[in-house]
């Protein structure tokens, strides 16, 4: 059987993804001190890469199936198969600018103050493409600029038409950067409180990111490939199912039963089983988690006794069942 080369990311994403992965039922060992660490799957290669490489490497072949941010996705323009939103890790990537600017509150604001200036608007980011299309989307920008790209600043390279609005490649700490090395920053805020200790303020949402899992498409072609990559999909959606629902144990005289059947979600159909004692019935099903507070009073007036569990996964095996009918279809669209 063929190896499925799996990139897991370093930084804030790395011991989320590791947690994902031994809940999933993987022993994983050894990614504290090294690039490789050793997976309980012999035909799985785990590799650490930095997140903002994942989705090139993937791209190109050089990894199977990756893990990594929406947004360095986003950034990289990389074409791979997206297979599953993993759900955490959740950030916002946002425009900020000097707090005591109490006049600037959009990006359009800040596009009118710099032209009225007609001065250069500089932005530091890490983000050079997506902060560019959102720029460009902008309608007070269209108006000023049409269609020119804004120059974008890299120690290697430097591209672009419109001079008035300069994005500078970030290497990091890009909250450090204004008012002296910029005007404003495209950054990730996770609780703002980096931002607000450095005199900043959001002024605008430029995306939203959670964690992803990817996959190279040619390898999903590789029918080896593809039964082990759909392999670990089926566990990582079952932790991610799992993480929204609640396994419940209930036990209700016949008389009730009905009642109780009508108002109880279940994932498919409730297992229901006689219990020794003649007239009693045990229910067991799985139910979303923020519908548990909704049923409890309905379950204590109806039922006798209640066991609640959280499940480690929940795999609805039929949800990530591709079949070659399915590949060929994607392939053509």
């Amino acid at each position: 059987m063929k190896t499925v080369r799996l990139a897991i990311p370093k930084g804030h994403l790395a011991e989320p993804t590791i947690n994902m992965l031994r809940q999933a039922g993987y022993s994983i060992s050894g990614y504290e001190y090294s690039y490789r660490p050793t997976i309980n799957d012999p035909q799985i290669e785990l590799r650490v890469l930095r997140p903002q490489e994942i989705p090139m490497f993937v791209s190109e072949g050089l990894q199977d199936l990756g893990i990594t941010g929406l947004d360095w996705l986003y950034e990289n323009r990389a074409d791979v198969e997206v297979l599953l939103n993993l759900e955490y890790s959740h950030v916002r990537l946002v425009l900020a600018v000097p707090k005591s600017w109490r006049d600037v509150n959009s990006l359009s604001d800040l596009l009118r103050k710099f032209s009225e200036r007609n001065s250069p608007l500089r932005i530091s980011t890490e983000y050079l493409n997506i902060s560019a299309d959102y720029i460009k989307r902008n309608p007070i920008y269209r108006s000023l600029y049409g269609e020119a790209d804004p120059i974008m600043v890299t120690p290697w390279w430097r591209k672009g038409e419109n001079e008035k609005v300069v994005l500078l490649l970030s290497f990091g700490a890009t909250e450090a950067k204004p008012p002296e090395n910029a005007d404003a920053i495209i950054d990730v805020a996770e609780t703002g409180t980096t931002l607000e200790r450095n005199y900043l303020k959001p002024i605008d949402t430029v995306m939203e990111s959670t964690a992803i899992l990817i996959a190279n498409k040619d390898s999903l072609r590789d029918p080896e490939k593809r039964e082990k990559i759909y392999d670990i999909l089926t566990l990582l959606k079952g932790v991610v199912d799992g993480r929204k629902k609640l396994h419940i144990f209930v036990n209700v005289h016949e008389s009730n039963l009905n009642r109780l059947l009508e108002s109880l979600p279940a994932l498919r159909r409730p297992t229901i089983s006689p219990l020794s004692e003649k007239g009693w019935f045990s229910v067991n099903t799985v139910i979303e988690k923020d519908r548990f507070l909704e049923i409890l009073p309905t379950l204590r007036s109806l039922a006798q006794g209640l066991v609640v569990y959280e499940p480690r996964q929940v795999l609805l095996l039929d949800e990530v069942d591709l079949g070659d009918e399915d590949v060929e279809r994607k392939d053509q669209d």
